[in-house]
């Protein structure tokens, strides 16, 4: 997939990125989404109003996926190119909540996500607090 650019603010594609969407075919909604730089990570809910929307959705059933979307300024317009976890988005700052508000559509990528998060854990500077 490629960007996606218009002349609005970041604020607002962010706002339209995390907005409930209705089509004739389904309709979707982010349970959970967090702002990480330039990454937006989001968990989102896809509701199937028809066949063929996906090939594990009946009519009237659920699935929820793992999205980051890359913004990006470009000549003065926001963009985003948006990725889920089937794509495996070499973005490994997915917050670890949501590895369990998702089925695995990619086991490979889920572990890069724990093992970038437990480093940090190790990583993280000690810090010291004196009482007098």
């Amino acid at each position: 997939m490629g960007w996606y650019f218009s002349p609005q603010s970041r604020s607002e594609l962010i706002v339209e990125l995390i907005a409930p969407q209705e089509t004739e075919r389904a309709s979707t909604q982010v349970i959970a989404h967090t702002l990480r730089g330039n990454v937006l990570w989001s968990v989102v809910e896809v509701t199937a109003k028809v066949a063929g929307v996906h090939r594990d959705l009946a009519p009237g059933h659920s699935l929820r996926y793992i999205r980051c979307d890359l913004l990006e300024r470009s000549g003065g317009q926001w963009g985003y190119k948006p990725l889920d976890e089937s794509m495996h988005p070499y973005y490994y700052t997915c917050p670890l909540s949501y590895l369990d508000m998702a089925p695995v559509q990619s086991p490979e990528w889920r572990e890069s996500v724990r093992v970038h998060h437990a480093r940090r854990r190790t990583s993280a500077p000690l810090v010291t607090v004196l009482t007098a």
